[in-house]
């Protein structure tokens, strides 16, 4: 694992009137790992991965970009340093098929005209690169699987050649073949030395593909655990706050008093 990361934040905060949704939030991610953003719902979760990509960008804070700090205040500003979001509802257009999706707003052409031999040739070549099973890349979208569309999306986003992919809930509403299906594929965009950011309210799916676990709080961070050297119960006890009870906060106040 490289020692700088490729995308960093340093003390991220976002107002929203009188809601302070973040306050200084850091977070790293590596080329080549997985970190899971987790937290209860209003946590902040939403609010920083659009602050990433460019959908709402922070009020204060540091955004770097393999060790240079950089502005994104646009999605556009994201997509030119290599971020790919695939968000929860993929975005995809029913009508149009696997081709025609992997492609929208990019489109190839040959003398003015849609190179459609090329794009099938690419579709199939990432598809198959990411081992992805897709009956037919010109069959509607609309009659693949749930798990299927859910790959469709993510190799989209990876037309681009992003360094860093932000999944938001993958998986959510798969059923467990089809859950596993994303889940591999998630392990193969690690294996591909991107920086992945998984968002996902399952810790057993987590504890799986996560290299890392970043826990957000009432808008603050409230922990990063190494997956391997770390239980369920401690990752569950950080997102429910179940570790700050009155006695820790008379302990604090104590320490505070002392100082």
């Amino acid at each position: 694992m490289s020692a700088t990361p490729v995308l960093a934040l340093r003390g991220v905060s976002k107002r929203f009137g009188a809601v302070q949704a973040l306050t200084d939030v850091e977070l790293e991610i590596h080329p080549g790992e997985v970190v899971a953003l987790v937290g209860d719902n209003g946590a902040g979760k939403s609010t920083l991965v659009k602050a990433i990509a460019g959908v709402g960008p922070a009020d204060e804070g540091t955004v770097e970009w393999e060790g240079r700090p950089v502005q994104i205040g646009r999605p556009h500003d994201a997509q030119q340093l290599g971020i790919a979001t695939v968000y929860q509802d993929l975005a995809l257009c029913d009508n149009l098929d696997v081709v025609g999706n992997l492609f929208l707003g990019a489109e190839l052409r040959n003398g003015g005209l849609l190179d459609e031999v090329e794009m099938e040739r690419k579709a199939r070549e990432l598809l198959s690169t990411l081992s992805i099973r897709i009956p037919s890349v010109r069959i509607p979208v609309a009659s693949l699987s749930g798990g299927q569309r859910q790959t469709v999306a993510i190799a989209r986003s990876l037309l681009g050649e992003p360094k860093v992919v932000i999944l938001d809930e993958p998986t959510a509403a798969l059923g467990v073949e089809q859950t596993a299906q994303v889940l591999d594929l998630v392990e193969r965009l690690r294996d591909r030395g991107l920086g992945t950011i998984l968002i996902s309210h399952n810790m057993e799916e987590v504890r799986a593909v996560s290299d890392r676990v970043a826990v957000l709080r009432l808008g603050r961070n409230n922990g990063t655990f190494e997956v391997a050297d770390t239980s369920q119960e401690e990752i569950v006890s950080a997102i429910t706050g179940a570790t700050q009870n009155a006695v820790t906060r008379r302990e604090a106040r104590t320490t505070e008093v002392g100082q």
